[in-house]
């Protein structure tokens, strides 16, 4: 976490970062290449780049981070615990510290589905944190949050202990699911202090760009919440660049409203693209790495 933001601290403006996912195809990967070519200019505290469990996937994450780490940029790999044993994720630790990737993103994740057994070391992700933490005491470690509750755990007051678990195995901060009503975060980011978390909560934003990618959202955060404002602003839109437009307008009012209310960071999830997250940021007057916070 010091390594990561000390930079932004110092200049007492608010971080932001970015994450990507390794792509399928080629066609992908020359995508993703022209995003990061936009995008990183701009001088953000932090990359991040999703996880796969297994096989090629897990490889491509491998192989996006360490093209983003030669390039000097500072990178937070994702990695899942969920389906895997001990001596893999030592491997995969092991790999990144020789290469010098010293920032992991710790999580639960999903069982992969050609391993049905999750593996005997780490049930939770605080196991997972716990063994980095202990075997790996140099890195930066940061975990998930979800403000509009985890789709897993339905106990809002068991789900702030498994928050609180995991920032007392040794989490940084912590990085929230998207969210589209910020009154969800403050909330979530209230009750992480009355639970006794103190580590920096950075508010996840990822901007509506078409409909069907809307759809998928809601899918695949176990629900994400739609105002009924943003319903109505993209029910008006004739077009899909027109849901685009209203996508990074609601994202931009959404990051303004969080800097005024002093957030630690604002995470952009940029699907792998940077029309949106270019957009966000020449609204909020961004001419340097980092948002100042008086935005």
């Amino acid at each position: 976490m010091v390594q990561l933001f000390q930079g932004c601290t110092e200049e007492g403006k608010t971080p932001f970062s970015f994450e990507f996912f390794p792509p399928k195809t080629p066609a992908g990967w020359e995508k993703l290449y022209a995003t990061i070519t936009q995008l990183l200019p701009l001088r953000p505290a932090y990359v991040s780049v999703t996880y796969g469990a297994g096989g090629g996937t897990r490889d491509n994450t491998h192989e996006l981070v360490r093209r983003l780490n030669d390039q000097g940029v500072p990178v937070v790999a994702h990695l899942t615990c969920e389906g895997s044993s001990e001596p893999e994720i030592r491997e995969i630790l092991e790999t990144y510290d020789r290469e010098g990737i010293h920032n992991i993103l710790a999580l639960k994740g999903d069982v992969p589905m050609d391993r049905r057994t999750p593996g005997p070391s780490f049930e939770y992700a605080a196991d997972l944190v716990s063994y980095i933490r202990r075997r790996f005491p140099h890195f930066g470690i940061g975990v998930a949050g979800f403000p509009e509750g985890h789709p897993d755990c339905p106990n809002r007051l068991q789900e702030m202990d498994y928050l609180k678990a995991k920032v007392d195995a040794g989490a940084d901060y912590v990085v929230t699911q998207l969210f589209f009503d910020n009154r969800d975060f403050y909330d979530f980011r209230d009750r992480a202090e009355l639970a006794g978390i103190q580590v920096p909560i950075i508010a996840g934003i990822m901007p509506i760009t078409t409909r069907k990618g809307m759809a998928r959202m809601a899918e695949l955060a176990g629900g994400a919440r739609f105002p009924a404002k943003l319903l109505k602003a993209v029910g008006r839109a004739a077009d899909e660049q027109g849901v685009a437009r209203v996508g990074a307008h609601w994202a931009t009012e959404q990051i303004s409203d969080l800097l005024a209310n002093h957030v630690a960071g604002v995470h952009l999830y940029t699907l792998n693209t940077s029309t949106s997250s270019l957009e966000i940021l020449k609204n909020l007057g961004l001419t340097s790495y980092s948002i100042k916070s008086d935005v």
